[in-house]
């Protein structure tokens, strides 16, 4: 088949269109569109800044203020040198333009600002300077260490003085950041007093991810000339979802792994008058050697104890734990002995101290006692119901279940 007229027909439409072109623009009256090009260097006389000359550094206190002689600004864009974009007004007839929130401290800002004549003239001026380090500056330090955890472990941030004012807690908990890989379900900061905050997503991490903690403070205005200081991120990933249920009425402990049976064991667990508490614990160490003394958790009289403990998984600060107890295997899976801990075979005892890893799970049910505290004696924190623990967090306080802090600042559809 011959392909040259069809070839030739294209030829001659691009040359059509060509010579069209040369010949609009043949036709044009002057030249290119006065307003396209590179926008002109507004005059440093036209656009006058707050700062002050040279190369002093601006106190991070006072608002950056913009204004125009002879031309109007159309557009002001701030950053400093970690991404944060300054907000600010412009005023309606372009004259002026003032930030509205305040400077990073020791940081390097770059502000750009658009501009026009009289005749319409796009313009531009930038400006570069530093501010001010801060005097003061609360710092955060996330645990708990880097390392493999289970996938019951809060994240916690200590900060280095104590914060009451509700507005700068809102500052610190918008600056301190956690995500997961893959993304766990919805989570939030939770203010345990003045000093401590805790996070945890709604149900627990997903097994076998990454999670990492990070802040956006450093330089930030917290309160009145207190800053953000410089904070160390932090890594971390979890192993398998590993879940010990510990029923006191049956006396047994069943542990699963990624939701699935893996044994049975049987326990006792504490006798009247010292009881065990319920409810979901995390585990918080392992020791394979421990010394329990009754005098030391107040217990004395015919009721104390001194005895070489092995194979100890600790769930609480006030000394109770998941451990081997050769003296009442008689009694386990059928009877509650003990003051308080979950006690089990020498065998079994190993087994568990090898099989868990800190952050795993050890939750009570059924036992006469008290609940697991909330916090103070080691993490209590999925015992609080998940609305109550939005509460907790002063951004999300007081917002529905699944909306977060900007929601309310979006536009909505008329109805």
């Amino acid at each position: 088949m011959n392909h040259t007229p069809r070839l030739r027909a294209v030829l001659t439409c691009t040359l059509l269109v060509v010579s069209l072109g040369a010949s609009a623009t043949a036709c044009g009256e002057d030249g290119p569109h006065p307003l396209s090009g590179k926008p002109r260097e507004a005059a440093p006389g036209k656009i006058v800044f707050s700062t002050p000359a040279g190369a002093a550094k601006v106190d991070p206190n006072k608002p950056l203020e913009v204004t125009a002689k002879g031309e109007r600004i159309t557009d002001v864009n701030a950053v400093d040198k970690a991404g944060h974009y300054l907000a600010g007004e412009l005023t309606a007839d372009g004259l002026r333009w003032h930030s509205t929130a305040p400077l990073a401290a020791g940081s390097r800002y770059t502000v750009r600002v658009a501009t026009e004549n009289k005749k319409g003239k796009p313009g531009t001026r930038t400006l570069t300077f530093e501010t001010l380090p801060a005097k003061r500056t609360l710092t955060v330090e996330f645990g708990p260490d880097k390392g493999e955890y289970g996938v019951g472990q809060p994240i916690t941030a200590t900060l280095s003085q104590p914060i009451t004012n509700k507005k700068a807690r809102d500052v610190i908990e918008r600056s301190l950041k956690v995500r997961s890989n893959p993304p766990a379900e919805e989570g939030a900061w939770y203010w345990v007093d003045d000093e401590e905050l805790h996070y945890r997503p709604k149900e627990y991490w997903p097994a076998n991810g990454k999670i990492t903690a990070f802040s956006t403070l450093q330089g930030v205005k917290i309160s009145d000339k207190l800053y953000g200081g410089q904070v160390k991120p932090l890594q971390l990933t979890t192993g398998d979802r590993v879940e010990a249920i510990v029923d006191a009425s049956s006396h047994y402990m069943t542990l699963y792994r990624n939701g699935e049976e893996v044994t049975s064991i049987p326990v006792t667990t504490g006798k009247p008058g010292y009881s065990t508490r319920n409810g979901i614990k995390v585990i918080l160490g392992k020791e394979y050697f421990v010394r329990m003394r009754g005098t030391s958790v107040g217990i004395g009289g015919g009721e104390g104890y001194d005895l070489p403990v092995y194979w100890a998984t600790r769930v609480t600060w006030s000394g109770e734990y998941v451990h081997a107890a050769p003296w009442s295997v008689g009694s386990q899976g059928s009877a509650n002995v003990s003051h308080g801990c979950v006690g089990m075979s020498t065998g079994n005892a190993a087994w568990f101290f090898e099989n868990v890893q800190e952050g795993d799970l050890v939750q009570v049910i059924n036992s006469a006692g008290d609940y697991m505290e909330e916090f103070g004696n080691g993490f209590g924190d999925w015992n609080v119901d998940w609305e109550d623990w939005r509460k907790g967090s002063v951004l999300l306080a007081g917002t529905r279940e699944g909306t977060s802090p900007a929601d309310p600042a979006r536009l909505r559809p008329l109805v």
